[in-house]
C-alpha cells in the first residue's frame, strides 16, 4: 500500500477477502476500511462514529460489519447504521478501479445527505430527553422525516451521554461539552423544537394528547399525530432511617455527577450496591484520586451477582482491591447516621453507616447504587406492573409509542424490560422506522440486548439475556481479565446459550451475539465440544 497524494491511498484487491473486509491505519491516525463482495468494493472511515474503534478489528457477518468494542454494526455495502450503540453511519470514500488495484479519495466523500420531505405535514411529539428520545428524533431526522418534532424534557440540558457520567465524567476524563448527543447545537441543527424545564403532567394515549406544565405551574395541551413517551427510570431510594441527609446521593443526571464530583474530595466515601453502577461509580472516584477512602457495601456476596458467575465476579473484586477499594459483603444499610452538632441535637449531615450486623463505618458521603424505578405514572392506566407492554415496533396503540426504561417489549429473546443504554437506542431506532413505515428497518424482534461496564479502562461486555449466571461455561481466565463465559437457563446439553460475557475476546463475542441474534445460538454440548464460533457466525451469515 502507498500515498499517491496526501489524500488518495492505493490498495491492493489481493488483500482483501471475498465476502470480508481489511483496515488500512494512515500515518494521521485514520483508518480506511475496504470491504468487498466479489468485484464489489466499498471503502469508508474504518472508526466507528461511536468511540472510535478500528472496524477492521471487529468482525463482518453477511452484509453487517460490527464494531469489536460495543457492537454497533453498520451495511457492508453503503455504511448505512444498522444496529447502536453508534448514533449514525459510516462516511463512505469514492473509489476508483484500477485493475489490480483500488485508488480510494479520502477527500471525496460520497454525499448522503437525506432531504427531509416524508410526512410534512405531521407532528411527533417526545416526551423525555434521554437515550431513547433522543434516538427517536434524530434517526426521524436523518431518515427523511419533514413533519414537526417537538422533544420535551424536565431536564434543563439538551440531551447528554448518561451511560459516560460513571465511566468518564465522574473519573475526570471526560469534560461535559463531549457528553452532548449530536452536539452543542443538535437541536437547532436538526430543527428539533426541544423544550426543556418543562414537566408532562398527563398523557392522553387515545387522543394523542399531552399537558405540559411549566416552572411557573402553567398548563398547555398538545395533541400530536405520533405520539413517543419515553420517560426513563429514577432511582430507588431504600427506607432506611437517613436517606434523606445531606451527603447522600445518587447518580442518574447531569447534576447528580457533579454533585458527587465536588462533593468526593478528602472525603470517607460508602457506596451501597454491587451492581455495575455502583462498581462504575468506585472505579470512576478511585481514578479521579480526590476521595480519602471508598467502600463499596452489598447485601450479596460478589458483584454483579446476577450478571456474571463467581469467577468473573472475584476477578473484578480483585481488580478492585489492588487500587484500593474496601468491600464489606454480605450486609445490609440499617441506617445513615447523622453527625452531632456539638448540641444535643443531630445534624443534617452523614457521619456513617450502621450495617445490618451491628458494625459502623464512617463516611462523610453516601452513594446509592440501589438500582432504579420506571417512571411508568404517566401511562398508569395502560401499563402492567411492571413496564408499558408494547409490540415489536414499541407502539402500544395506533400512532402512541412507549420506549427506554418504561417499555416491556419483545425482543428476539423474549418480552422484557431492560434498562441498559444500547436497548434504549434500539427502541428510538425501531420507533423512527415504524413512524416512517420503513419496512426494511429490523423490528425489535429481531434484534438483542447488549450492555458493557467500564472499570479501570477495562470493558466487560454483555449480550443476550440469561435468567442465571450460574450454569455458565468459561474459557480463558477471568483473573487476567482475558475471558469469554456463556450463561444457559439450565444445565441441559441440548439448551442454547441465552447470553455471554467477555474481557479481551471481541470477536468470539460479536460472533456470538450475531448466531443469538439469528436464533441459532450454540448449545451446551456444542460449546463443549469445540465449536468455533467465529467460522459458523461468519458460515450462518453468508
Amino acid at each position: 500500500m502507498s500515498n499517491a497524494t496526501i489524500h488518495t491511498v492505493t490498495i491492493s484487491k489481493a488483500d482483501i477477502p471475498n465476502g470480508g473486509m481489511k483496515s488500512y491505519k494512515q500515518d494521521d491516525d485514520s483508518i480506511i476500511l475496504i470491504t468487498r463482495d466479489e468485484d464489489e468494493f466499498s471503502a469508508f472511515d474504518g472508526k466507528c462514529p461511536h468511540a472510535g474503534a478500528d472496524l477492521g478489528d471487529g468482525l463482518r457477518c453477511g452484509n453487517r460489519v460490527i464494531c469489536p468494542w460495543h457492537h454497533g454494526s453498520f451495511d457492508s455495502r453503503d455504511g448505512t447504521l444498522l444496529e447502536p450503540v453508534a448514533m449514525r453511519g459510516l462516511t463512505q470514500y469514492e473509489l476508483t478501479d484500477e485493475g489490480d488495484s483500488l485508488i480510494v479519495n479520502t477527500a471525496a466523500k460520497i454525499d448522503k445527505h437525506v432531504t427531509n420531505d416524508k410526512m410534512t405535514d405531521t407532528h411527533t411529539i417526545i416526551v423525555g430527553g434521554g437515550g431513547a428520545g433522543f434516538m427517536t428524533a434524530n434517526q426521524l431526522r436523518h431518515t427523511g422525516y419533514g413533519g414537526k418534532i417537538t422533544l420535551i424534557s424536565q431536564d434543563d440540558k439538551a440531551p447528554y451521554n448518561r451511560p459516560l457520567l460513571s465511566k468518564m465524567f465522574l473519573a475526570g476524563k471526560m469534560d461535559e461539552k463531549y457528553l452532548m448527543l449530536g452536539g452543542a447545537n443538535w437541536a437547532s441543527n436538526n430543527n428539533i423544537d426541544l423544550r426543556l424545564n418543562q414537566t408532562v403532567s398527563e398523557v392522553l394515549p387515545n387522543e394523542r394528547t399531552i399537558v405540559i406544565t411549566d416552572a411557573d405551574g402553567k398548563s398547555e395541551q398538545q395533541t400530536a399525530d405520533f405520539l413517543v413517551v419515553a420517560t426513563g427510570a429514577e432511582p430507588k431510594i431504600p427506607p432506611f432511617k437517613g436517606a434523606e441527609l445531606d451527603g447522600v446521593y445518587t447518580l442518574r443526571s447531569m447534576d447528580d455527577a457533579k454533585e458527587i464530583k465536588s462533593a468526593s474530595d478528602n472525603k470517607h466515601v460508602v457506596i451501597v450496591g454491587t451492581g455495575f453502577i455502583g462498581m462504575e461509580v468506585a472505579s470512576a472516584l478511585m481514578e479521579a484520586g480526590k476521595a480519602t477512602s471508598i467502600t463499596v457495601v452489598g447485601r450479596s456476596r460478589r458483584v454483579m451477582a446476577n450478571i456474571v458467575s463467581e469467577a468473573v465476579s472475584n476477578a473484578l473484586i480483585k481488580l478492585h482491591e489492588e487500587k484500593g477499594v474496601n468491600f464489606v459483603f454480605g450486609a445490609g444499610v440499617d441506617e445513615i447516621n447523622a453527625a452531632e452538632d456539638g448540641t444535643d441535637n443531630e445534624s443534617t449531615k452523614v457521619s456513617g453507616v450502621t450495617l445490618s450486623d451491628g458494625s459502623t463505618l464512617a463516611a462523610d458521603m453516601v452513594i446509592l447504587g440501589t438500582g432504579v424505578a420506571p417512571r411508568i405514572e404517566l401511562l398508569n392506566e395502560v401499563n402492567a406492573p411492571d413496564g408499558v407492554q408494547v409490540d415489536e415496533h414499541l407502539q402500544l396503540r395506533d400512532g402512541v409509542y412507549a420506549l427506554g426504561d418504561i417499555a416491556k417489549a419483545t425482543n428476539q429473546m423474549g418480552r422484557m424490560r431492560i434498562e441498559h443504554w444500547r436497548v434504549a437506542l434500539q427502541h428510538g431506532l425501531v420507533t423512527a422506522a415504524a413512524i416512517l413505515n420503513e419496512a426494511n428497518v429490523d423490528s425489535l424482534a429481531e434484534r438483542i440486548p447488549f450492555f458493557w461496564t467500564a472499570q479501570y479502562g477495562k470493558s466487560l461486555r454483555y449480550s443476550g439475556h440469561a435468567a442465571t449466571p450460574d450454569n455458565g461455561i468459561l474459557f480463558g481466565s477471568p483473573d487476567n481479565l482475558d475471558y469469554i463465559e456463556y450463561y444457559f437457563d439450565d444445565d441441559g446439553e441440548v439448551t442454547r446459550a441465552s447470553a455471554a460475557s467477555s474481557l479481551g475476546r471481541d470477536k468470539e463475542l460479536i460472533a456470538f451475539s450475531e448466531l443469538l441474534r439469528r436464533g441459532h445460538a450454540p448449545t451446551r454440548a456444542q460449546i463443549k465440544g469445540g465449536f468455533d464460533i467465529i467460522e459458523q457466525a461468519q458460515v450462518l451469515s453468508r
